[in-house]
């Protein structure tokens, strides 16, 4: 499986951004996508996942902020974030799990500076 994962860059605090994800390979319909983030010195941390069926689950800094859905394309992921802070700041990495597999994608920077 491939990811390919766009969006991120510079947004000022409190604004919004929009990540998406797609997945191309052999994919199962029971699969797990989703996003991850490291900030500089810091470990990989949960953001926010979603199971085929449409299950998700947050990391408790984004809950209320952030929301993940699958695309309108198939075995896509998209993570839309709102009232964006400081701290958001890191690498967002894309996720695609199935069958006890895990596959990430190559990182994309998101920044919220003033």
């Amino acid at each position: 499986v491939q990811l390919q994962a766009s969006g991120g860059g510079l947004v000022q605090p409190g604004g919004s951004l929009r990540l998406s994800c797609a997945a191309s390979g052999y994919i199962f319909s029971n699969n797990v996508m989703g996003w991850y983030r490291q900030a500089p010195g810091e470990q990989r941390e949960l953001v926010a996942t979603i199971t085929g069926r449409g299950y998700t689950n947050y990391g408790d800094s984004v809950k209320g902020r952030f929301t993940v859905s699958r695309g309108n394309v198939k075995n896509t992921v998209t993570l839309q974030m709102n009232s964006l802070k400081p701290e958001d700041t890191a690498v967002y990495y894309c996720k695609f799990s199935q069958r006890g597999t895990d596959c990430w994608g190559q990182g994309t920077q998101v920044t919220v500076s003033s």
